[in-house]
């Protein structure tokens, strides 16, 4: 197996492109594959600061990696989510990667900064955790955005995770999810523009450049996400990609380019009754008196931390 490019030894093969590359010409082609979707999509112009949303998994410290590589003025944001032993070593990740390349990292915690964590969160509202979860990082990576002056929010989300996604609001077509379903969302008063710059690199690609850049990342998945509907979509579209590849990138890429803007009347932007409000207590743009960050705040925060179980059994996450 050769590279196509220099024809030395290739290290891994992209099936939907056809081709192979060694090392070298890999990373050139993943960097190349972000500044594309970044210049494509007017993500981000020269001189941006950034702010990446970091888990400690392959997707975000790549794209932390990879705008640091391109000359963005990137600086990470990591949460903590309080999901015992996996955040642990989820924050450890994200510590080493920004003291081994000297990238300034600001933290969140949300059980000392807040009152709550994730799990607590999740019994205590009776929310499954994904949206306790989401909900808190949107708010608390809007809200550091806007404080620290950024230009831009950027996440990992790469081509399954929005190829998955798609698929699961056109199953039930879920207009306004695909109205917003854009990797670029412009900012507006009282939240930054949010940019995902992975969008056009799958998952082994991730994995692989990790690898090849010498970057330590959390393997296991989050213990909470078990039976998220998300990874089953996932599951089905690897399915269809191993039979013919290329599909998760014509799917989502074809929808970007035919169909998007036909949803835009549903965004809540245009919906009857968008936001008109502030938030009482922390100012954000809301549809009613109180934002639902800050009322999650008010029933979680201060609860009696609860043990983390999967299927009624205690486990160390």
């Amino acid at each position: 197996m050769k590279c196509q490019v220099c024809r030395g030894p290739a290290v891994i093969d992209v099936r939907r492109h056809n081709a192979n590359f060694c090392a070298e010409h890999f990373c050139k082609l993943v960097r190349d594959q972000t500044a594309k979707a970044i210049e494509e999509h007017e993500m981000l112009a020269p001189g941006d600061r950034v702010l990446v949303a970091v888990s400690g998994g392959k997707d975000s410290l790549a794209l932390w990696d990879l705008l640091d590589e391109l000359g963005y003025e990137a600086d990470g944001l990591y949460l903590g989510l309080g999901i015992g032993g996996y955040s642990d070593r989820s924050g450890a990740a994200v510590r080493a990667f920004a003291t081994r390349r000297g990238l300034t990292l600001h933290e969140v915690d949300l059980r000392a900064d807040h009152g709550y964590d994730v799990p607590t969160a999740a019994a205590v509202t009776r929310r499954s955790p994904c949206s306790a979860c989401g909900l808190s990082k949107r708010h608390l990576f809007d809200r550091a955005a806007l404080e620290g002056g950024y230009d831009a929010v950027a996440t990992g989300h790469n081509l399954d995770d929005e190829a998955a996604v798609l698929f699961g609001n056109t199953l039930r077509w879920q207009t306004e999810y695909l109205a917003r379903q854009h990797p670029v969302l412009p900012a507006r008063p009282g939240f930054p523009r949010k940019v995902k710059p992975l969008v056009r690199l799958g998952e082994r690609e991730m994995a692989a450049y990790c690898v090849l850049r010498g970057i330590d990342y959390i393997v296991e998945e989050c213990p909470m996400a078990e039976g998220n509907k998300h990874l089953g979509y996932k599951e089905a579209l690897n399915e269809i990609e191993a039979r013919s590849p290329g599909s998760k990138q014509a799917f989502y890429a074809g929808f970007l380019a035919r169909a998007v803007d036909r949803f835009a009347d549903a965004a809540p932007d245009h919906a009857e009754g968008g936001e008109t409000a502030s938030c009482d207590r922390c100012g954000v743009p809301t549809t009613s008196g109180t934002c639902a960050f800050c009322r999650l705040v008010e029933r979680a925060a201060g609860a009696q931390p609860v043990a983390l179980t999967r299927k009624g059994r205690p486990i160390d996450a």
